[in-house]
């Protein structure tokens, strides 16, 4: 009778458990932060535990666990329906030649480099528009090509700085409707058309500037700064959720890390 040897790793066996790896700690990074991740986690203890009462033989657990495994992939297939679909939009509009390198877009490999984006600029341009209740909608680019929208706009090719997105926003400004995507330190777009989320019930205070900021950060893992009109007070929206900040410099110390 032979027995296992866990020692005969072969190419194929090295290569097969890093992609499971890299698989399982992509989806992890995908719904961090979210109210998903608590679903992930649950599934993964409720696998961990069907697997173990298999090795030990226990029958009765081991057919109820299985059984609900089975019938529960279609349940999970509509709970995570919003991260299944960014998730397949990140695999088919990643900027695999853009200036960040495909690991690091995937955040698997940390390493020493930081966005180039002007952070400070942006904020400062966000404070004095939010004091002259101008609104603004600011899209930050990461991982997911965001090419896609910018046909609904006007492309553009201006570097980031603080009066340049002052007169993009500007109220008598041709330019100011819509929103403005930024990748790394360049204004790629303006008068961008975003989707607007229509099923997230958010306060009335926010208007279509915030539903369209939720809009665009579910479907893809853009960043988005919305400066509101009525208010003037400045919202950082991620994955589809309102991030709470203390100041100004809490908001850019969370920006500078969102982007690394």
């Amino acid at each position: 009778m032979d027995t296992l040897n866990f020692w005969e790793f072969g190419i194929i066996d090295i290569i097969d458990v890093t992609l499971v790896a890299l698989l399982l700690y992509y989806v992890y990074r995908l719904v961090k932060g979210t109210v998903a991740i608590n679903i992930f986690i649950g599934i993964a203890i409720v696998y961990i535990v069907w697997q173990v009462t298999a090795f030990l033989k226990m029958e009765l657990l081991s057919s109820i666990f299985g059984g609900f495994m089975s019938v529960g992939i279609i349940a999970l297939i509509v709970v995570f329906q919003p991260e299944i679909r960014k998730f397949l939009l990140m695999v088919g509009s990643t900027n695999l030649g853009r200036r960040r390198k495909f690991f690091s877009q995937l955040n698997f490999i940390k390493n020493d480099s930081h966005s180039d984006t002007d952070i400070s600029a942006i904020l400062s341009a966000c404070k004095k528009m939010g004091a002259s209740n101008t609104g603004a909608l600011i899209v930050l680019e990461r991982g997911n090509s965001l090419d896609f929208l910018t046909n609904t706009g006007d492309k553009m090719s201006i570097s980031v700085s603080q009066p340049i997105i002052e007169s993009i926003f500007f109220k008598n400004s041709p330019l100011h409707d819509g929103a403005i995507i930024i990748e790394g330190n360049t204004v790629k777009a303006t008068r961008v058309i975003l989707p607007v989320n229509n099923e997230k019930n958010i306060p009335n205070r926010f208007g279509l500037r915030h539903r369209a900021a939720i809009g665009i950060s579910e479907k893809t893992d853009a960043l988005a700064i919305v400066v509101s009109e009525e208010t003037g007070q400045i919202s950082y929206i991620k994955n589809g959720e309102f991030t709470m900040y203390k100041s100004i410099e809490e908001l850019e110390t969370i920006l500078k890390e969102d982007l690394e």
